[in-house]
């Protein structure tokens, strides 16, 4: 296993409209174990093969939101190969979003509470299921991403622009230091 560069924004490559995988294999399985990898590393919750420049309808997801004894995140990684999105909810719900991709900058970002999705997991098994919460939440972002949208698109033009300035300045005290 290894962990992979993300790239951040402005890169074009994350406006690219990733490609369905034709079936899970020992090569896919690699990529999602280094894509598991490489957002536990960031840390993230939520990472789609695009984002490391890899571009193929998967993400992974892991929400970490329980704890053991000692207060570690107990894991439940997630694994999504070439996801759909159906029938989602009227109801909205708001999320402070963030991303691996638009480091350290977060916005309320609505979207629906609830979707349907399918997909296959790592072992090519098909999926279908009703979802909410921050599952339903974090889905839609990495769906996202398979379709080059960045959730700063979801945000009114005057902030996006403070935000990717801020992005900005941040990357440059960072060189700076």
């Amino acid at each position: 296993m290894a962990i992979l560069p993300i790239l951040e924004a402005p890169d074009p490559r994350l406006r690219t409209i990733s490609k369905p995988v034709d079936g899970v294999d020992d090569e896919l399985r690699a990529l999602i174990a280094d894509m598991f990898e490489t957002m536990y590393d960031a840390p993230g919750i939520g990472l789609a093969a695009i984002q490391v420049g890899v571009p193929k309808r998967v993400l992974v997801i892991d929400l970490q939101e329980e704890q053991d004894e000692e207060g570690k995140p107990i894991r439940k990684p997630l694994v999504f190969v070439n996801p759909e999105l159906f029938d989602p909810s009227g109801e909205l719900s708001v999320y402070n979003e963030g991303c691996l991709s638009v480091p350290e900058q977060y916005a309320e970002v609505e979207r629906p509470a609830v979707i349907h999705a399918r997909w296959l997991d790592e072992k090519g098994e098909a999926h279908e299921e009703r979802i909410e919460g921050m599952l339903a939440t974090c889905l839609q972002h990495e769906m996202d991403h398979l379709e080059g949208i960045l959730f700063i698109d979801h945000l009114s033009r005057l902030k996006r622009d403070m935000l990717l300035k801020k992005l900005d300045k941040a990357r440059r005290q960072k060189r700076a230091a």
